[in-house]
């Protein structure tokens, strides 16, 4: 949005954004709170036909979708790596991740039409270069196989793991983010995983980041 004069809302996301990754250890340039900016106006835009979020303010899509989704930085290994977006709905984590690390290679895994097409738009109107869509349920996916998979689908990390653990190499890693009933789900866990426990910025909200090294 740059060239343009930004209103009180952008100025207050604007705010949000830097003062809630700073809450997790990330300095941002002003080109990717930019990017923040222009991607919250384009999920207000498509959100009546589209139905992208039942969020309705710009501070809890701010909070609880972009700060949400970058509390997965903390997982993530250095480095040039593929990572994939198991059932990445209006593009979250991998959006938000991908103008935080613009040198992984992300992708999109999202069976939804219409939300493949909000995504394929978004990452045009951001500039957004080594993002792909790709309009398939990850259940059918053959012979591609990435670093690193993430979501914030709704599923057990169980579900996770049978659903993503084929299309992630040997040695890569499941990350995916829990509430605090985590624990009912870790005792039904029959892999080595690892807890990392993060507080959601700007709020009192606990998150625990589950990651599961494929074997």
């Amino acid at each position: 949005m740059q060239g343009t004069e930004i209103n009180p809302k952008q100025e207050k996301a604007n705010i949000l954004i830097t003062k809630g990754l700073r809450e997790i250890g990330i300095t941002v340039m002003p080109k990717q709170v930019s990017s923040f900016i222009s991607y919250l106006s384009l999920i207000k835009k498509w959100q009546k036909a589209y139905s992208l979020t039942s969020l309705k303010t710009d501070e809890d899509i701010v909070i609880k979708h972009f700060l949400d989704s970058c509390l997965y930085l903390k997982a993530l290994p250095e480095g040039s790596l593929s990572l994939a977006d198991v059932g990445s709905g209006a593009g979250f984590p991998g959006i938000p991740i991908k103008i935080m690390r613009p040198e992984l290679n992300v992708y999109l895994i999202e069976p939804s039409k219409k939300k493949s097409a909000f995504l394929r738009h978004t990452i045009r109107a951001l500039g957004l270069k080594g993002i792909t869509v790709i309009e398939q349920r990850v259940e059918d996916m053959k012979n591609v196989r990435f670093d690193i998979a993430v979501t914030r689908a709704l599923w057990s990390i169980n579900e996770f793991i049978a659903k993503a653990s084929p299309i992630v190499k040997d040695r890569g890693i499941l990350v995916i983010s829990k509430g605090p009933k985590v624990k009912e789900e870790i005792g039904e866990i029959r892999v080595d995983y690892e807890m990392m426990p993060a507080k959601l910025p700007l709020s009192q909200a606990k998150r625990y980041l589950v990651i599961i090294r494929n074997v």
